[in-house]
Parts: structure tokens; C-alpha cells; sequence
């Protein structure tokens, strides 16, 4: 259990007051006593607020269930369904059509259209290695995951599969970066002369067809050629000396690609942070981030280097004159929701404290060293924080957190608006109120994005008594679904964010799937968004091509002329089935599937705190898990179980089936807990808690198990 200490009302865990007090609060120039005083006018204001905000939650719920259960039986009325919604407040009028007026936001938000990562901040290694990831190499990315189709055998240097990669890589540069005359893989030579880039080959000498493409050189050591497309830098390397350059007829040893132009660094699903030790670590990395002196040692093939933040990218412009561009990606940093209290802190009641108003107050807290630094390079050009505020359920949340943030600024002294909004549209009534749930936060607004995922969990939650819903595979063909994505892009093109904000799409979450990635994720630009997620900075590189072949600015007008595409109708149509034409063999394969994901999920995060993990599924395929897929997978087995199309007793069967093939996945972990034979760990008491308990957890989240399961574990040791 936590020391505390007394600061202004507030019982403050040891740890996190030291923290706070001896290294965030020093050079921010905030008075430690008015820090202290604010953070606990915040918290006896708005706890209470936020309290209410979720009673409502559970109150709007309960209708919904009930209405449900009234109505078992009889074909769905969509229309009476739509009316009783807008009856209880759920729907919300729309008012007038405005534009957001964020202003001060960096080019990498409102210009710059290309990759995002999420990071789980608790790692620091994987944190900077995010950062870091602003540029990456599109040759390392082809030879070394299967984007070629295959991947590499063996070790050492394999020239046929790096003369592959060449041809793959010319062949993008045709489609990316044009010459006047020829191919890419026709040429022999590259060279400067002038404001020109020229080069030599079967074709003869000639230029770029744009030649404006070319924006910069650097000769400091061996040649590099910086070109741009849509926004975005493509770093020509030239060492003939290299593997790759000496069998490369002109040379060339890379193609280094700007790629992942900004970075969620995640303080909410890819974390397990329950108690005030694991915050501190979380808000530890964040202040070496924003302070730009985080580091980390690391270990590979028996050498050990200290990984750090890159130092900007210097190039001389073609006319004269130096061109010096950011070798790291823009970070924002995402709080936790409007549900969990976390026992760091406590109110005057001995009660603890709202989670999200920690965040919110700490974080930016710590933002002010980057927006301090005058020498080193900061995070943020145009002087804004940027927090991706998550599960916000409707407009009223959000205009909770656009007030909150409101008060952190007074207290901080800072600028009103300094604090821009991402606006997570991944809980039902937010999508169904998309609109107002923006001209809440209009002056903030840097990000909107559908999460798909979590979404999904609350389509299920929501809609629990309607019926079984269709099979997790079938969730993505349902109607409901593609209005919500092509809404989201709508929406926000009608309330101004081109320019001034990020419209992003979810995560892909198959990490060695590459070729699949590059085949299916050109759809999120095609689709209008400027942002999407990637589970790695390689991913990023990869999916960086697709934003030179897509001119998403471009993109956007052309749907935002289109008109409105998908419909509140569809928006609502509920994602149900009789089951009536499923087999035994089908519902039980898809009871195994959801236990096994769940089960290799919990099993870390409950264990080794690990917050988003590369989980086997039952193929034996990589998956990114983190507490989103956990919610779908939990509320979909705890709605098949509400309906009868499951037991009970199947389920457990299945639980304990599946935590063996978990025990066997993670046999190679020396950390690794086996959940099998006993049955009697606290990890698959939680996996169990999650389905088992699942209709009634607020919203089908998982952190009430989680959290409470991970306490259980750390206080006996």
C-alpha cells in the first residue's frame, strides 16, 4: 500500500507527489503551492461532474435494455427505435453548421497527411523508437517482412532477395516521383547540378517530371537526394560502397521515407497502470520525452547502445540556402476516459480520484517543458499540447473535457485552447451525435478518428438485449459499420477540420501481415483520412507509399463535394442474427476464438502488466491485443450467453481448452504464469470475470476486472 502525503485536501500517494514536486515541477514555472491548490479545486469540482456524466451513462443504458426486453419477439421498428432514442436524450437535435476554429496547430496535424502510431508509453524503448520512426527504411521494410510475398530465409545478406527489393522500390519511385523520360530501374547514375537533379541510363540523361519534387541534397558524407510527394520526403541514399550499392547500377543503398508524421504516446489501452507506482512510470517516460533527454539501453546480437530522441535532418535547398527538417514524429499524448479512479490520489472524502482529471492535469503539466525549450528542438512549432481524449460518450463529455481542460490551462497559466482535442469516435452515442460532440470542443478540435474496435464492443454492449449479434468475422459487412466510417469522414470534412485537423481511421492489427497491409490499407487515404494507425514503425514506412500515391487533400474535396454518404438509419441498424443457420461446429469455433484471444491478452496484462500485446490467435497468427479487441471479444461471448446461443458450461469448457494452447504459446517466457491445469490463477479468474461478468460491466469496458485483478495480484505479491 501507498505512503500519502496531504496537499491541499488531496491524499497524494509518496511516490507521485515526489514525482511531481522534485522532477515535473522545476523548470515549468509553476508555483508548487498553486499547483497543488488548482489540482484540488479541479478535483472537487469536477469529480463530482464527471460522476453524474457517468450515472447518466447508466441510466440511458438501463432504458435501453428495457426497451429491448419489452419488445422481445417482435420485428425491430427502426423508426420508433430512432424516436425512442431522441425521446430519452440519447439522439440529440443538431444545430447549425459551423466550422471549428483551432488555431495554432502544427503542419504534421493540419497539413501533412500520412502514418500515426500508438505506443504504450510505459515502454520507453518502444516509445522512442515511435518518436524516431519520422523516417524509416522502405528497403529494410521490404526485405525484412513478407511485402515481397515471402519472407527472408536464413541469415546474412541475400542479393537476388535485395535485387527485389530494388525493383520493388524503382517501382514506387515511378509511381511516386516520375522521371521526364524512362524508368527508375533503367538508370545508372544520379547527380546535382544546380537546382537540377539529373540522371544517366538506358534512357539518356534527363530529369524529374516534376522538378520541383526535387527539394534538397546532402553531400556531407556520401550523396543524399531529398524529394517530396504529397507532403511527404523520400531520402534518396547513394553509398556504392554498401551490400545493397554495390549491386544497384547507380549505387543507391536506401530509400528512406518519412513515415510516421505523428505518435500517440498511450496512457489508456495499450497500458496497465492501476496504481500509483505504474502512473508514475507512465508520466516518467512522458516528461523524458517532452524534456527530449529520455533514453534507454538496448541490447541486440551482443552489443548494448543507448537509444535516444533523432537530431533534425540537415540538407542544402537546390537554389542555396539550408533546409532543415524534423527527424521526429509530432507526439500526442492520450489520457485515460471518463470511467476509472485510480488510488494515487484521494478526494477530502478519502474517496479516490477520477483517473482522467490526473491525466489531464499531469500531462500537460509535463507539456510545458517542451513548450519552455528555446534551444532544443521541441515537439511542438506552434506552441500547442495535444491530448487524444478517449470513450467520450457524447456531447456533453466532451464539452466536460473541452471545461476541464479549460481549468488546467487557468491553473497552469496558460492560454486558453493551448490543450487541443482528439475526439476518439469509437463509443455509439458520440458516432450518433458526431456533429455536436465537435461544436463542443471546436476551438480545440485537432483529431477525430474512428476506433473501430471499441466501437464495435459498444455496439454489442449497447444493444445487448436486442438478440445475438452476428459472428465478430461478419461485423465488419454489417451496415452499421460503413456508415460510421464514411460519417466520420463527412462529419468532420462539413465542420471545417481540412487544414486544421486530423480525420483518422483505426489500427491495422496484424503486424507481420504486411502484404496484406499494403494490398488493403491504401483504402484509409482513398477513404479521406489523414491519418491512420500502424502497428510499428515499419508498418509506418510501408504504409507511407500509399500517401504518396494518394493526394488526401485532393481526396477530401472530392467526397466532401460528393455529399453526405452513410445514414443515421444505418448508423443504428443493429448487428443481430437469429442464429438460426449456425452449426455446432461454427458456434463452438467461435467460442474457442474469443476465449483464446481474450485469455492471451489478460493472461499479460494481468500477470506482467503488459498493456498491448502481439497475442497468438488460434491459427497461430500475430494479432495486436489490447483492452478495445478484449472488449469485443468479452461482450460478444457475454451477449451469446444473455441469448442462449451458448452455455455456461461450453464457454468454461472452451476457457479452459484455450488457457492450454495460451500455457503452450508462452512456453519460451520465463516470466509466464501457466494458467493449466489448476485453472485457480488470478489471470484466468479475470478472463473468466471479463465474460462471465460482461453484461454487467459499464459499457462492456474491461478495466473494472482488469484493474481490480491486477491490485489483487500486486497486493499478494
Amino acid at each position: 500500500m501507498s505512503e500519502f502525503v496531504e496537499k491541499n485536501g488531496l491524499k497524494v500517494a509518496d511516490v507521485l507527489a515526489r514525482f511531481i514536486d522534485e522532477k515535473v515541477l522545476p523548470g515549468t514555472g509553476v508555483d508548487i503551492n498553486d499547483f497543488w491548490a488548482g489540482f484540488s479545486d479541479i478535483v472537487h469540482v469536477y469529480d463530482p461532474k464527471n460522476r453524474a456524466l457517468l450515472a447518466r451513462r447508466e441510466d440511458l443504458q438501463s432504458q435501453i435494455d428495457n426497451w429491448h426486453v419489452q419488445r422481445k419477439g417482435q420485428p425491430h421498428d427502426g423508426a420508433a427505435y430512432a424516436e425512442f432514442l431522441r425521446d430519452i436524450g440519447y439522439l440529440l437535435p443538431e444545430g447549425p453548421d459551423f466550422s471549428i476554429d483551432t488555431d495554432n496547430v502544427d503542419p504534421e496535424i493540419a497539413i501533412i497527411a500520412g502514418p500515426q502510431l500508438v505506443v504504450p508509453i510505459t515502454n520507453a524503448r518502444y516509445a522512442l523508437n515511435a518518436v524516431n520512426a519520422r523516417w524509416g527504411s522502405l528497403y529494410d521494410a521490404l526485405y525484412g517482412t513478407d511485402a515481397l510475398g515471402d519472407v527472408p530465409k536464413g541469415k546474412g545478406f541475400d542479393p537476388i532477395r535485395g535485387a527485389r527489393v530494388i525493383a520493388k522500390a524503382r517501382a514506387h519511385l515511378d509511381a511516386a516521383v516520375p522521371l521526364a523520360g524512362g524508368s527508375w530501374a533503367d538508370i545508372s547514375s544520379i547527380r546535382v547540378d544546380g537546382e537540377i537533379l539529373l540522371v544517366d541510363g538506358k534512357m539518356g540523361e534527363t530529369g524529374l517530371s516534376d522538378p520541383l519534387q526535387f527539394v534538397g541534397s546532402n553531400n556531407d558524407n556520401n550523396l543524399k537526394i531529398l524529394l517530396k510527394k504529397n507532403q511527404l520526403h523520400i531520402e534518396i541514399c547513394i553509398d556504392p560502397d554498401s551490400d545493397v550499392g554495390k549491386i544497384d547500377p547507380a549505387g543507391i543503398s536506401d530509400l528512406r521515407l518519412e513515415a510516421a508524421v505523428s505518435a500517440i504516446m498511450d496512457c489508456e489501452d495499450s497500458v496497465a497502470t492501476v496504481d500509483a507506482e505504474e502512473k508514475v512510470q507512465a508520466y516518467g517516460n512522458w516528461l523524458g520525452l517532452m524534456k527530449g533527454d529520455l533514453e534507454e539501453e538496448v541490447a541486440k546480437s551482443g552489443r548494448t547502445t543507448i537509444r535516444k530522441m533523432n537530431a533534425n535532418k540537415c540538407y542544402e535547398k537546390p537554389g542555396g540556402g539550408g533546409l532543415e527538417l524534423k527527424a521526429r514524429a509530432l507526439m500526442l499524448v492520450r489520457n485515460v476516459g471518463h470511467l476509472m479512479t485510480n488510488p494515487a490520489i484521494l478526494d477530502h472524502d478519502g474517496a479516490e480520484v477520477g483517473e482522467g482529471l490526473m491525466d489531464a492535469m499531469v500531462t500537460t503539466l509535463i507539456a510545458l517543458h517542451d513548450l519552455q525549450k528555446t534551444g532544443a528542438p521541441r515537439n511542438s512549432q506552434a506552441g500547442s499540447i495535444y491530448v487524444v481524449k478517449p470513450k467520450m460518450h457524447s456531447p456533453e463529455e466532451v464539452q466536460f473535457a473541452n471545461d476541464l481542460f479549460g481549468a488546467v490551462e487557468t491553473v497552469l497559466g496558460l492560454a486558453q485552447n493551448t490543450v487541443k482535442l482528439g475526439i476518439m469516435d469509437e463509443e455509439r452515442r458520440t458516432s450518433a451525435n458526431l456533429k455536436e460532440c465537435i461544436r463542443a470542443a471546436k476551438s480545440r478540435v485537432a483529431f477525430i478518428n474512428t476506433g473501430f474496435l471499441d466501437r464495435t464492443g459498444d455496439e454489442i454492449h449497447t444493444s445487448m438485449e436486442a438478440g445475438p449479434m452476428v459472428r465478430k468475422g461478419e461485423m465488419p459487412n454489417t451496415a452499421w459499420i460503413k456508415s460510421y466510417e464514411d460519417r466520420n469522414v463527412d462529419i468532420g470534412l462539413a465542420c471545417g477540420l481540412q487544414g486544421r485537423a486530423q480525420i483518422g481511421k483505426g489500427m491495422w492489427t496484424a503486424p507481420d501481415l504486411m502484404a496484406d497491409m499494403l494490398a488493403q490499407k491504401i483504402s484509409h487515404p482513398k477513404a479521406g483520412a489523414n491519418c491512420a494507425w500502424v502497428p510499428s514503425p515499419t508498418a509506418a514506412t510501408l504504409h507511407a507509399t500509399h500517401y504518396h500515391l494518394v493526394d488526401v487533400k485532393e481526396r477530401q474535396s472530392e467526397i466532401a463535394a460528393g455529399g453526405a454518404r452513410g445514414t443515421l438509419a444505418d448508423l443504428l441498424t443493429i448487428p443481430v442474427d437469429n442464429a438460426a443457420d449456425w452449426s455446432a461446429k461454427d458456434i463452438n469455433a467461435e467460442i474457442e476464438n474469443n476465449a483464446q484471444g481474450i485469455l492471451g491478452y489478460v493472461v499479460r496484462w494481468i500477470d506482467q502488466g503488459v498493456g498491448c500485446s502481439k497475442v497468438p490467435d488460434i491459427h497461430d497468427v500475430d494479432l495486436m491485443e489490447d483492452r478495445a479487441t478484449c472488449r469485443i471479444s468479452s461482450q460478444a461471448l457475454a451477449n451469446w450467453l444473455l441469448h442462449k446461443v451458448v452455455s455456461r458450461q461450453q464457454v468454461l469448457v472452451a476457457m479452459k481448452k484455450m488457457a492450454a494452447v495460451v500455457d503452450h504459446q508462452n512456453a519460451g517466457d520465463p516470466l509466464y504464469r501457466p494458467m493449466s491445469p489448476s485453472f485457480d490463477t488470478i489471470a484466468f479468474k479475470a478472463a473468466c470475470d471479463l465474460v462471465f461478468e460482461g453484461r454487467v460491466q459499464p459499457s462492456g469496458y474491461t478495466e473494472p476486472v482488469l484493474h481490480a485483478r491486477r491490485l489483487e495480484l500486486k497486493t499478494l505479491g
